[in-house]
């Protein structure tokens, strides 16, 4: 087909101070413009993020989440990561950065699973304080869904200090509908903005300058916890030009209120925006249907918008300041699940407007259903139908929707295929000139085709138009608003419907192995018709081939670059302009083939489709589907593949066997004086693994007792094993061996095929397991299945009603549904599988969607300095009924309770807060609740061989708790030992079912309170250190009963005593480790 173009329909470049973009971007990119590899498509989670972050007044186009979350990296002392945030894109940057960072760089990162009362963990952290941060915040992620389950438990976090500030970076990301379109609605918080606990500040951000600022502002309030609810359905997410220009993350002062802050950074509660005279007012939370209201008010008279940035504190004096005194009615938008829902932000200003000072104004409450919202958020042609309906406004003629003066640009491509980075790339031309106004957004539907459909929208215009924040998937222009599309994915002409916000007489270029009349015989009923009245001008190039010929196939992405930058260019598009382009964009070759090259071979490839008269028969074509935006893809971390799981043959294994200098995985490089990394031992795991030896497992309990806590010791001679006092010892544990077996049968596979398991970071190196090594030994095939293991299983149902059940679990609205399956019915991976039976991965895919068995730890019981090459654990077996009456049990307590003497275990050591002091002198107090009695043998065996040398130690007072001292006295014998020798100078025992009256440790110590303040308090100067190790439950009651004795024996007031108690966790005098 012969190559005549004719590219006038999209003809006009950005034009920009009289230049057209082509001279200005090829002048920018020849005096050093960076490549677009060095760009947000690898720059995200990669250690440059650090070094771009750090200065001050440094332009980005980084998405505005991952500026967040290096804030939150920088002054965070730890960050709890929801499941639902992650679904939510969140959390690749801030592990990236932990990783790359030392421990007071950034901020560890906890993964934890959304649930009622998960605010607990959170609650029990803060309740705990930080030495080691003392002027860090705690951070956690999750989504407004998320948010809402803490509500119950946000009302009990203590009035905010130093150590122990709390910020909550809350993503508007709700899944909504049979699709689970995603939408950023408000509704699941109705209840919590009608109930705010006064100590949180509430700050609502919507644009990409506006989440980097209010991010900043988080960890720069010193009066109370935050709570910051940004855009992620659109702002942050998306690529454009910005600057980290508020400030570096810095210790906030005691002066540091929400006011100082938001007038430093120049923004305010409440922003006005319309006319002087407004006779109507719609006040709404800060957000993206807020923008896009901004966005219409020219075209509704006397309409203005008060959007909420701050909810709390509610600063009424200041609302009543932006509204103009012109206004008559007030309509208040609240987002609502229902018609009958709580309307807490129209209490809000009703309140406000109610002050005797105020003049009379109506006001109005509307409320916002999530379907109305799914539907007005659309374009401003269905929002202001939508106010028109909800506002006196008599149109004498239907407004007319002024065009968009920036320029749109949507592709569509597969997110698995490699041409999947064609958007960033070609972006980066536009995003990274200071000149032009560009904002990249890619939203991907993961269920109306298999593998997904990605959709990215890039919007180009002028620096003199002013910066456009309206949201990107709202058409903020006419109806059909899209003056280019770029089809990566030639299928998705056969399924989906991808030419109906085309503006007519548009170009539209399709990378595709077929020819003209092959698309246009493809193409879907809905697109013909289409075609047939917008008349697009269509082009297609062969990218593939194309590459191919030029030897090299990953050639196949710059050469749907090339034939882009030739459809933007339009009559301006010369091979001269296109190849200086390249060459500033690539260099002089790529792949060792010259640009020169590779500009000529894409400039012959582009060919254009001629449009016959199309026809249109009813039973030729299928019909197209809608693309539904229900799938967020997490920030990518570096740009290498991912590794991959697969089956082999035996040939395959002995290749890793034989060769295994190529394939193995090396041990590590340590010293010769150094006990080297044995590489067989959970090669998946980063962490240093050792090999020890059972030699006792003796039950402590009576048989016919119902629980089993039993005492194990280890072997570590030879394996290099060393620990501190305290700290705690990762088991690796293995699944049951039947059990395995009865799942590889039901599942259809063969325990004795391999699988090669690339290991994380280096594909070229792998480790080889049958298949029932892997699921004994690494798989978690028996855990707890998180709510994104039903997402991604549903993708595997060939059953419908299996894949919409699975959709629903999944989903924010399936919520309930899911707590049950987790916490009632306590459903395990295989369980799931079993339940919706037509959903079966492959193995490879399983593998990688179940993850692995994660070590569990266990305070060590046992001090070296006194057992020498051993170690000890204090264990209880985890075992229970689910409803239905079947059996669960604690994958690795079960895994240990049936260890034998001989068997060998892979182990791992943790850091742990419980730590000696620096003084052997000081006294130490313990309350230790059932296994929680672990570390305190260790501390008591240590200062008993210290003893034992005739070096003088300080007291020891040692409170433990269970129920039955003739059952559960753990080590009972050895603690009558330690006290007769004098080890122990006083005991508290408090065995709650021995007596009439329930008696706890708390109790004993409320007796023992003039011994506790001589030993903690200041008078008597002992410096004392108080340890709880155990289950939450008893912290409030331990912390009244150390109260009390301080303020009994001390004359401390109360409010000097709590005080006094929080800096002696500061000191690391009192430190909790509780679950």
């Amino acid at each position: 087909m012969a190559c005549s173009l004719n590219l006038h329909q999209f003809s006009s470049p950005t034009t920009i101070a009289g230049r057209t973009f082509s001279e200005t971007a090829s002048s920018k990119m020849s005096s050093g413009m960076s490549t677009p590899s060095s760009q947000a498509t690898t720059l995200v989670g990669s250690p440059n993020l650090r070094a771009t972050l750090d200065r001050e007044n440094r332009a980005t186009s980084l998405p505005s989440s991952a500026i967040l979350e290096y804030y939150s990296s920088k002054a965070s002392s730890a960050i709890f990561l929801y499941d639902l945030a992650r679904e939510a894109g969140l959390g690749n940057v801030v592990r990236t950065l932990r990783g790359t960072e030392s421990v007071q760089e950034h901020a560890v990162v906890f993964d934890i699973q959304s649930r009622a009362g998960a605010g607990l963990t959170l609650l029990g952290r803060i309740s705990e304080g930080t030495s080691s941060a003392a002027t860090k915040a705690l951070t956690a992620y999750t989504t407004p869904s998320g948010l809402a389950q803490m509500q119950p438990v946000l009302g009990l976090f203590p009035q905010p200090s130093s150590g122990s500030r709390l910020v909550l970076q809350i993503p508007t990301i709700t899944h909504w509908g049979e699709d689970l379109a995603i939408l950023p609605t408000l509704a699941n918080l109705t209840p919590f903005f009608s109930s705010i606990p006064e100590n949180f500040s509430v700050l609502l951000s919507a644009t990409p300058q506006e989440i980097i600022d209010f991010a900043a502002i988080s960890y720069s309030i010193s009066g109370s916890h935050v709570i910051h609810i940004f855009d992620q359905w659109s702002a942050g997410r998306q690529v454009s030009n910005k600057k980290t220009s508020y400030q570096t993350v810095s210790v906030p002062s005691p002066t540091s209120g929400i006011h100082t802050e938001f007038t430093r950074a120049g923004y305010s509660f409440f922003e006005y925006v319309g006319p002087t005279d407004a006779s109507d007012i719609i006040v709404i939370l800060n957000g993206p249907l807020a923008l896009a209201i901004k966005n219409i008010l020219t075209i509704i008279p006397s309409l203005g918008v008060v959007i909420v940035k701050v909810l709390r504190p509610w600063d009424e004096t200041n609302l009543r300041g932006v509204i103009p005194p012109s206004a008559q009615t007030i309509h208040v938008l609240d987002d609502v699940s229902s018609t009958t829902s709580s309307t807490p932000l129209y209490h809000d200003v009703l309140g406000a407007m109610a002050s005797p000072s105020s003049k009379t104004t109506r006001i109005s409450s509307i409320r916002l259903e999530t379907k109305t919202l799914s539907q007005v958020l659309v374009s401003a042609q269905s929002l202001v139908g939508y106010l028109s309906s909800i506002l006196p406004i008599n149109w004498f003629a239907a407004p007319e929707i002024p065009a968009r003066a920036s320029k749109r640009i949507v592709f569509y491509s597969n997110p698995t295929s490699s041409l999947r980075e064609v958007p960033s790339v070609a972006s980066q031309l536009f995003v990274s000139n200071p000149n032009i106004n560009a904002q990249l957004l890619q939203n991907v539907d993961a269920f109306s085709k298999p593998g997904g459909v990605a959709q990215s929208t890039l919007t180009i215009g002028s620096t003199k138009d002013g910066v456009d924040d309206t949201p990107i998937p709202f058409k903020n222009g006419q109806s059909s608003d899209t003056d280019a599309l770029m089809i990566l994915d030639s299928s998705l002409l056969k399924t989906h419907d991808v030419f109906s916000e085309l503006k007519e007489g548009s170009p539209v270029l399709i990378v595709t192995t077929w020819g003209g009349e092959e698309v246009i015989s493809n193409l879907s009923r809905a697109n013909l018709e289409t075609i047939g009245i917008k008349k697009p001008h269509l082009l297609l190039v062969n990218a593939e081939a194309t590459a191919a010929n030029l030897r090299t196939p990953a050639l196949d992405i710059v050469v749907s670059y090339a034939a882009f930058l030739r459809l933007y260019l339009g009559q301006v598009a010369k091979y001269d302009v296109l190849a200086a382009l390249l060459t500033s964009l690539f260099g002089k070759e790529v792949h060792g083939v010259s640009i020169d090259k590779i500009a000529r071979a894409s400039w012959d490839a582009l060919q254009s489709i001629p449009l016959p008269g199309l026809t249109v028969t009813e039973d030729e074509v299928v019909p197209s589907r809608e693309f539904t935006f229900n799938t967020i893809e997490a920030n990518s971390t570096d740009s290498l593949p991912q590794p991959v799981v697969k089956t082999s043959s035996w040939i395959e294994a002995a290749k890793n066997f034989v060769f295994r200098e190529a394939f193995a995985i090396s041990g590590e490089p340590v010293p010769s004086t150094e006990f080297r990394q044995n590489p067989a031992l959970r090669p998946d795991l980063a962490e240093h693994r050792f090999l020890v030896t059972c030699t006792v497992n003796r039950r402590l309990t009576p048989l016919e007792y119902n629980r089993n806590v039993f005492h194990l010791e280890f072997d570590t001679h030879g394996t290099g094993l060393k620990y501190e006092i305290g700290e705690a010892l990762g088991v690796h544990g293995w699944n049951d061996e039947h059990e395995v077996l009865n799942f590889c049968k039901w599942y259809g596979l063969n325990p004795d095929d391999v699988i090669s398991i690339p290991v994380g970071g280096d594909p070229t190196k792998r480790h080889v397991r049958t298949i029932f090594q892997a699921f004994q030994q690494q798989i978690d095939i028996f855990g707890k299945p998180p709510k994104g293991f039903y997402e991604a299983l549903s993708g595997y149902a060939k059953g419908r009603e299996d894949r919409m059940a699975l959709r629903f679990i999944s989903s924010a609205e399936g919520s309930s549904t899911f707590k049950k399956l987790s916490e009632l019915e306590t459903v395990t991976f295989a369980d799931v599988l079993q339940k919706f039976s037509s959903a079966k991965p492959p193995v490879e895919a399983l593998c990688e969607i179940v993850g692995d068995i994660k070590p569990r730890h266990y305070s060590i019981a046992s001090a070296q300095s006194a057992v020498g090459d051993r170690v000890d654990l204090l264990v209880v077996t985890v075992e229970w009924a689910n409803p239905s009456g079947s059996p669960r049990y604690g994958q690795c307590t079960r895994y240990l309770a049936a260890l034998k003497p001989g068997q060998k275990v892979t182990v791992s050591i943790k850091p742990s807060v419980m730590k000696l002091p620096p003084s052997n002198l000081q006294p130490i107090i313990m309350a230790g609740l059932g296994t929680g009695a672990a570390p305190f043998r260790a501390f008591m065996q240590h200062r008993a061989m210290l003893a034992s040398k005739n070096i003088p130690v300080g007291p020891m007072l040692y409170y433990f708790g269970s129920r039955h001292r003739s059952e559960e006295y753990l080590y009972g014998e050895e603690i009558e030992a330690f006290l007769q020798d004098g080890v122990i100078t006083h005991a508290g025992l408090a065995f709650s079912r021995d007596e009439k009256r329930k008696v706890y440790i708390q109790h004993k110590m409320l007796q023992d309170g003039r011994m506790l303040s001589d030993m903690l308090g200041q008078q008597k100067g002992q410096k004392g250190v108080f340890y709880l190790c155990g289950p939450t439950w008893p912290v409030p009651d331990v912390f009244e009963a150390i109260v009390g004795a301080l303020v009994e024996y001390e004359g401390m007031d109360r409010t000097f005593a709590e005080q006094y108690i929080e800096d002696l966790k500061e000191e690391e005098r009192y430190v909790l480790e509780v679950y």
